[in-house]
């Protein structure tokens, strides 16, 4: 272990660029966590969702293409169009009090809409991390077609 130390400071001075990469990525994700931490919403994994399916029987929304969603998707959710999702709709505003989770096919897109319902007033919005390829993996149940 010593000998790696004193080996270090000419490590730095030959690789300058990859030291400096590698400060960057542990600086981005650092930030990323942060970050993670203090938005108004939860990522809920494949199994955290299911504990929250059990205890509260949270609003599902999948904002995946409907192509997809017919293919597979988390039983009891319904489908809405991320071009026509709107917190104010009434529908959804009729669920400002209850858990409301979004979903989509991977659980890339679904951020800016939970922000929205955050900014909406809606108190308990969650995301599905990984999306519904998650859900699967997990080897969860999934339905298909419309319903």
């Amino acid at each position: 272990m010593n000998d790696v130390l004193h080996k270090l400071p000419e490590f730095i001075g030959n690789h300058l660029a990859l030291v400096a990469l590698f400060f960057v990525l542990l600086l981005a994700i650092v930030v990323m966590e942060i970050l993670a931490l203090f938005r108004k919403y939860k990522e809920l994994t494949p199994a955290g969702l299911t504990l929250l399916i059990n205890r509260e029987s949270p609003l599902m929304v999948d904002l995946s293409a409907y192509a997809d969603f017919e293919k597979a998707h988390v039983p009891g959710s319904r489908h809405v169009s991320m071009s026509q999702f709107d917190p104010e709709q009434k529908d959804l505003a009729k669920a400002k009090d209850l858990p409301v989770v979004l979903i989509d096919k991977d659980g890339r897109n679904t951020g800016k809409a939970a922000q929205r319902l955050v900014k909406a007033g809606f108190s308990k919005v969650f995301t599905l991390g990984g999306g519904v390829l998650a859900w699967q993996q997990a080897q969860l149940p999934v339905a298909k077609g419309k319903n």
